[in-house]
This record gives structure tokens, sequence and C-alpha cells, in this order.
């Protein structure tokens, strides 16, 4: 293990330790924390693309949360775990692509949840997420919440079965009296998206031109900066053995371009694809990719157009009345994510606009009421 210089990682508490933390979730995180002053301990791996920590006052320890011996040396003298690294996919993939799926997320919290037992780190806030929560089978477009249960009886993507299993190991640990919060997560929109993530590459390629078409549907999508609030929120008051959903707002795909257009300038596109054809073609398309091209990023997935298709919506009253959540809006995740990419010179497009500065500093707080809205279209 490996630490930085600096305030954080001169403090005499024992840090916490974050997994994940080079991705979209984990470095906001690790950004908040700092700037609260804790001390932080990050786990990474040698292969990975680490830049969203360069120059950040943490403790690096690597190791694949795979393995378990590597994770119980990386978690010494940690107090308090953020476990958010996930393999996150929408695709089918191949055999080795399933098993990738399934050993990082269900085995590597197995390994991570074993680990922080036995070092007696204390309370551990896994990531979750909002595909494995269940919906009404008669209406899924109506407002899910904490006790639906996942429905496995008709076809899901690997990730979504995975992180299903994700909680079954941590209602199993908190069983033996480990103190685990889940704090489930929708689709993240927002700054510190060095990757990216599949919503600040689709940025991207919108400004950049690259998106001629689109398929409507709708989803629950969080601010960054509401997600990492989340997390601390289950760390500082949640109930152990608690899941707790965290949601900004839902948006359908067209209102996502609509506030595309608004940070960017650039006019969306006009060409709506039916669902059932776009379906169609995406079947064909991701079982040649995923088995002759595994390594091609494939954007409208068959699984991503069957989470669109259900129109889900999220109910976040349980986070709000026990922990206090206030979501803010999708709106001003979008200028954070634009102006981050923007910045970074992810856009090429000479007509595209310059971010307002402004919209990035001053997030908009929703107002009670506001956070859910009923697409009639994709339903």
């Amino acid at each position: 293990m490996t630490s930085e210089s600096g305030t954080s990682a001169g403090l005499s508490e024992p840090p916490v330790l974050v997994t994940g933390s080079a991705g979209h979730v984990g470095a906001n995180l690790v950004r908040r924390l700092l700037d609260d002053g804790i001390r932080v301990r990050v786990l990474l791996r040698h292969e990975d693309n680490n830049e969203a920590l360069a120059g950040l006052e943490v403790e690096r320890a690597f190791a694949d949360i795979r393995d378990l011996d590597a994770t119980r040396r990386a978690l010494e003298g940690c107090q308090g775990v953020y476990h958010v690294a996930a393999k996150i996919s929408t695709i089918e993939g191949n055999h080795a692509h399933r098993r990738e799926v399934f050993e990082c997320n269900v085995l590597g919290t197995r390994n991570v949840l074993q680990a922080a037992r036995e070092a007696e780190a204390g309370r551990v806030v896994v990531t979750g997420s909002f595909s494995a929560v269940g919906y009404d089978l008669d209406d899924p477009s109506a407002p899910s919440d904490e006790t639906m249960q996942f429905y496995p009886m008709e076809r899901t993507m690997p990730y979504e079965r995975s992180k299903t299993l994700v909680e079954h190991e941590c209602w199993r640990a908190a069983a033996m009296g480990q103190d685990v919060i889940v704090a489930t997560c929708c689709a993240v929109i927002g700054s510190a998206d060095f990757f990216p993530s599949r919503l600040g590459r689709t940025l991207c390629d919108y400004t950049n031109g690259k998106l001629r078409a689109y398929v409507d549907g709708g989803f629950e999508f969080v601010a960054a900066r509401d997600i990492v609030q989340g997390h601390l929120l289950c760390m500082r008051h949640g109930r152990p053995g608690e899941k707790y959903i965290f949601s900004s707002e839902y948006k359908t795909i067209s209102e996502i371009l609509d506030l595309y257009e608004e940070v960017s300038g650039i006019p969306r596109p006009r060409r709506r694809m039916p669902i059932p054809v776009m379906l169609a073609f995406s079947e064909v398309a991701s079982f040649y990719l995923s088995r002759f091209h595994p390594g091609f990023n494939q954007r409208f997935t068959p699984g991503a157009i069957r989470l669109l298709k259900k129109c889900r919506h999220a109910n976040i009253d349980k986070a709000k009345r026990e922990l206090g959540y206030q979501p803010t809006s999708i709106r001003a995740a979008v200028h954070e994510a634009y102006a981050f990419h923007y910045q970074r010179n992810a856009i090429s497009n000479p007509r595209a606009k310059r971010p307002y500065v402004d919209a990035v500093s001053q997030p908009e707080t929703v107002n009670p009421g506001q956070g859910i809205q009923v697409s009639t279209e994709g339903a």
C-alpha cells in the first residue's frame, strides 16, 4: 500500500475505505469525503484507468476484490467502508463476460464484507442498483420502493441478476450481525466522470454529432452529488440491514435530449425509432458484437431498451423520511456533466456552446412533488 502525503493522509483518525474509487460514483464520493476532511484510502487495480484519483491526497491500496487475502490487507486499519466497485454492463455478453460480472459483483462483495467483518472495520455501505429493485408486474411504471422484490421470471441482464445477488450477500452478512446498508443508485449524471460512464459518453457523442436517432422511454436519474449524499447519509444515519433508494428525478429520454440541446446548443435528433423496431435490431447487433467484437461499446442494447420501455419510477420516501435526503435537479447535473467533459476536451464540435460556469456552482433543489413525472410515451 502506498500513500500520498497531504492533509488527508496526515489525520490521526483511521481512514475510510472506498472501493471503485476511480469510477463515476466513487470519484465523486472520494472528493466529497476529502472536502469534509475525512481521511480516505482508495482500493485500486494497477490495470485500471485510475486518472480520477490523480493529485488527490488519498492513501492507495492495490488489490482485486476477487482476491480475499489482498482485500484483507487493503482493509487493515480502516474504519468504515464504502463498497462502490462493480462491473457495470447492459449486455448479455459471452460466457467469460457473464462470469466476470458474477465474480466482480457477487464474490467481490462477499470478500469485501468478510474482510470488513474480520477487520472490525465498522459499517459497510454497499452501492446497490435500482435495476435490482422489484416493480408492479401489472404496472411497471408505478413507483417502486425498497419492499418490492426483484422479479426473476422474465429475461434480465446478467448485471441485474448480479446486483440482486449482491443484496443477498448483504442480507446474509446482516444476519450474522454485520452492520451493512445498501444505497440504491439510479442512472448517474454529473461531473468527475473520467471513464466516462454510458450517460457521459452519450452526452459527448450527442454533442459531437454522433447520435442520429434515439429510442424513447424513461428511467430514474440521480445527480452525482445526490447519490454521494445518499451514501454519506447511510453511513451516518442509516439503519443496519436496510436499503434506501436514491434518485433525483424521473426523465424520459426525450426530456434528457432536451437538456442536452440546452447545454450544448446542438439540435437534438428528430428521428425517434419505435421501440419494437429498435429492440429487434439491437438483439441482432448485440448478439453479433458480444461474440465477435466484445470490446465494442454498445449504446442501445436489448437490456437497456427493455428497461427504458418499462418507464420505471422510484419512491424515495424512505430515504427522505429516515435520512433527511433532499434531491437536487437533473438539469443542474447535466450542466455539471457537460462542463466537465467540455473542460477535458471530450467535446470536439466547434459549434458546441461553452458551459455556463454558474450553472455548476449552485445546484437546484427539486420542490416536493416535482420529482415524479409520468411519461405517456414508451409505456
